[in-house]
């Protein structure tokens, strides 16, 4: 393509005539577009006529009948106007586009008759108001119902029902239903799409449908939505070049004609909401309500404390599910019983096989009434928890989780690296089907608990510290975090020594999830509307006060937490939890040959446990970064004493750099070990070790932490930790070789030196530079470390050395002047002298330098 292109080029500048030819005419003398026509809307034709002897009928909410490749809705006159929900999924997919059971959008439609058409409108409930309200007028005049589709009325039958052709709603491309945006292809080939399968029930319509994409060459190599799908033996899926093939399921169900109560969210409290901006509230500006995201759930006998429910929870196990490991996914269903014993319902929440096609031929995992939890081969390495909800009430529809094939990889290199020397199940690998069922049964009942409406809680973790979660009874009744819905892994706080159970060290239900599964769920006698509950909320939310562990993430403390962190254990204190996960890594390091000794086979499992034991290393150093500049948090509001924030101490800040120094920036000899690195690669480790540090140092000196060094300074004066005196700190420990005359500075740290350096650079002149402040700041640290280096070097240390810091020295002058870099002397012009920035700096205050958040900090990490 790129060769006709060229060839194009050259000739068009030869042959002028030809070349205004293709010209496009000026804007002025272009045709008009030829006016639309609407179609006039067929004269409907006698029912049987319509709907013939040929015609294969299934009865339902609408009766569908099937004549060819044509497709007809019967949709009776009392279910015009009517409100159902549209769940898009994708059934099946070609290799390399998507994978199968992947959701593919949802909305809420109805069926509206127009004389002889019937229309297909999409519902919007982002702006509501009660329709008494005068309001209401204006509301509706601003949230018009969008047609997608717009059908001829082919014949009446029965009490009026009205008979449309409805093929090309699942045949042609519907820009609102269409899946080609999610994977990512370019055309809609009509011509090959059918619909294969159409079954109606007493309360919803499932249709199948072949859509056949296209993308062109340009296209190969692009991703496709839903990551990777499954690879076929022999390497990776092949570039997608062509046509993709999908089978589409869609599900229209009716919502409830009596809409569930809803219960308002609480920021107190984490579960997922829906929204709607209510205009006919008595306030004097437009009102957003949220209610949570939950299931409806009615009691058999209302006045019973414990009753069971009227309709149970009912997750469905995927056919496809490997059979060893069905039991334990049932039971990741099954453990949020007790929770809901705590909200009054005994066998609230149920696990069933799938039916076979002998025992229910109509029964699809793709139904939107129920909720499967899905195997699917793929190689991502994780699992989800995605749900629908009714917009009008938050009422839980639908909720399929995704699990993915090789999250058992990740729960296996996870166990491993984090609590392999406190099960001797781990000991060599693979693990043994006991464990693993246990690890996915954890990783069921963590998705089954966002299906349930429950958001991610960082901060459950942080409210025990690490001798708690070394207690053995105490982990016994608590967990080592109080929720299952925290990135709390495994107990790597917990030493040998410690005795506690290999099963408590695997997270479980907690106090802090059987609670809010109380908040949410608990009916609250005699409310009849959402805000007749919140007295009750509300001092359900206080318990928090007594208690710490059922506390939620702050949402306006974001990054600024130190006890809202991912992937940690016993963050209440997370100089001593990590100091303790260092010391479990250390033995896994001596565990690695023995556990991934496999004779005959290659040692990729020896490498992969390497590169996961280095990223656990940095990950758990990367936690004490989070106290410098930050702000301890409770959710809080108005009648509950104390503020939201509080700063971490001035001396907690500083034990957590100087940790990091004597642990983060000195080389992890334990990580160095001949015996392995030699057997999975020639050379690199200083590498690999220096890129744990940088994402270590790069973490300590983010941008937004100086940020709140300077505002605490600001607030608090002396009590605080100045920015000034933290990048001292962090100064002297990453180039503490320069206080010692003629004393080496190994290769591991000099790699360590030069990543502070560019990242210095990177923030003074690279394209996300810093400004403000922090400018000045990163120049001054600069040139009091070039001050440092100098003296240093007034004292010959070995070559090596002399030479790595005189690099620093001219690194330095053009970090501070960048036009020297442009600089290219010749051959016999001499280098840039370093005396360009030896001023006396003697009296200039100690100073430093920052850079981006967690996401630039990844981008750093891949760059790598």
């Amino acid at each position: 393509m790129r060769r006709a292109l060229l060839l194009v080029a050259v000739l068009f500048p030869l042959t002028p005539p030809l070349a205004r030819a293709q010209d496009a005419a000026p804007a002025s003398q272009q045709e008009p577009p030829a006016p639309q026509r609407r179609d006039p809307a067929p004269e409907p034709r006698p029912y049987d006529r319509v709907v013939t002897a040929d015609a294969r009928s299934d009865a339902g909410i609408f009766t569908v009948h099937r004549i060819g490749d044509r497709l007809l809705y019967e949709i009776p006159a009392s279910e015009l106007g009517k409100e159902f929900l549209w769940v898009s999924q994708i059934a099946r997919t070609t290799i390399g586009v998507g994978y199968g059971g992947q959701a593919a959008g949802n909305r809420v439609v109805k069926w509206e008759r127009r004389e002889n058409r019937i229309l297909l409108k999409s519902v919007s409930y982002a702006i509501v108001a009660d329709r008494s309200l005068p309001i209401a007028k204006a509301v509706q005049a601003a949230n018009n119902d969008t047609i997608l589709a717009a059908f001829g009325v082919e014949a009446f039958g029965k009490d009026g029902a009205a008979v449309v052709d409805v093929t090309r709603l699942f045949t042609t491309e519907v820009p609102e239903l269409s899946v080609r945006g999610r994977i990512r292809a370019r055309t809609f080939d009509p011509n090959r799409s059918f619909v294969e399968r159409a079954v109606s029930f007493p309360e919803n319509i499932e249709v199948e449908a072949t859509h056949t994409f296209t993308s062109p060459p340009d296209a190969a190599g692009e991703g496709r939505g839903g990551g990777p799908g499954p690879v076929p033996a022999g390497g990776p899926p092949p570039a997608r070049v062509g046509s993709s093939t999908v089978l589409m399921h869609y599900s229209m169900v009716k919502l409830p004609e009596k809409p569930m109560m809803p219960r308002l969210f609480d920021e107190r409290v984490g579960y997922f909401t829906t929204s709607v901006m209510d205009y006919g509230r008595d306030e004097h500006r437009a009102e957003r309500r949220r209610y949570i995201a939950r299931y409806r759930l009615e009691k058999t006998d209302p006045t019973a404390a414990v009753s069971d429910p009227v309709k149970p929870i009912v997750y469905w196990i995927d056919p496809a599910t490997p059979t060893k490991w069905v039991p334990w996914i049932k039971k990741g269903v099954e453990d949020w019983q007790p929770a809901f014993l705590e909200a009054g319902f005994r066998n609230a929440i149920i696990a069933r096989e799938a039916p076979s096609p002998a025992e229910d031929p109509d029964w699809s995992p793709e139904d939107a009434r129920y909720s499967v939890i899905r195997w699917l081969p793929s190689t991502i390495e994780n699992a989800s928890g995605p749900h629908i909800s009714d917009p009008r009430t938050g009422e839980i529809l639908d909720a399929d989780i995704q699990f993915y094939h090789n999250v058992m990889n990740l729960q296996r290199n996870w166990y491993f690296v984090q609590v392999g020397p406190l099960d001797p199940r781990a000991a060599r690998l693979p693990l043994p089907d006991d464990l693993m069922g246990r690890l996915l049964e954890y990783v069921v009942a963590h998705e089954v608990g966002h299906t349930l409406g429950f958001q991610h809680n960082m901060k459950s973790s942080s409210t025990y510290d690490a001798a708690k979660v070394r207690d053995k009874e105490w982990v016994r009744t608590m967990g080592h975090t109080p929720s299952l819905m925290d990135y709390s892994r495994f107990n790597y706080v917990a030493q040998p020594e410690d005795g506690i159970p290999a099963d408590d060290l695997i997270p479980k239900i907690g106090p802090y999830d059987r609670w809010a599964t109380m908040w949410g769920y608990k009916p609250i006698a005699g409310a009849q509307t959402p805000d007749e509950e919140k007295t009750t909320l509300d001092a359900w939310a206080r318990q928090q006060d007594e208690r710490p562990w059922l506390r939620f993430s702050t949402p306006q403390a974001a990054g600024s937490d130190p006890g809202s962190l991912t992937e940690a254990v016993g963050d209440a204190d997370a100089v001593a939890s990590t100091a303790l996960g260092l010391k479990n890594l250390e033995r896994v390091s001596t565990m690695l040959l023995s556990a991934a000794a496999e004779p005959g086979e290659p040692y990729d499992d020896l490498d992969e446990l390497y590169g996961r034991l280095l990223g656990q290393w940095a990950t758990e150093l990367t936690h004490v970064t989070q106290l410098v500049g930050g702000f301890l948090s409770q959710q809080k509001h108005w009648g509950q004493s104390g503020v939201r924030f509080t700063p971490v101490s001035k001396a907690r800040q500083a034990e957590a750099v100087k940790f990091l120094n004597d642990r983060a920036f000195a080389t992890p000899r334990f990580l160095i070990r001949p015996e392995i690195l030699r057997r999975i690669e020639a050379a690199g480790v200083i590498g690999r070790v220096g890129t744990a540090q940088r994402r270590v140092l790069t973490s300590l000196l983010a941008s937004s932490r100086i940020d709140r060094l300077v505002e605490q300074e600001a607030i608090d004066g002396a009590s605080a930790y100045s920015p000034i005196q933290f990048l001292a700190d962090v100064r002297k420990g990453i180039w503490r070789e320069l206080d010692a005359s003629g004393t080496t500075i190994g290769a591991s740290r000099r790699h360590l030196q030069r990543a502070y350096l560019d990242l210095i650079e990177s923030k003074l002149n690279g394209p996300m530079r810093d400004g403000n402040e922090s400018r000045a700041l990163f120049r001054g640290e600069l040139r009091a470390l070039d001050t440092s280096i100098r003296r240093a070097l007034s004292a010959p240390p070995d070559r090596p050395t002399r030479l790595h810091l005189e690099d620093a020295r001219d690194w330095i002058a053009r970090i501070l002047d960048p036009k020297i870099a442009l600089q290219t002397p010749g051959p016999s012009a001499p280098r840039p002298p370093a005396t360009t920035v030896e001023e006396d700096t003697s009296e200039w205050p100690e100073s430093g330098l920052r850079c981006w958040m967690d996401d630039v900090i990844r981008r750093v990490e891949v760059s790598q």
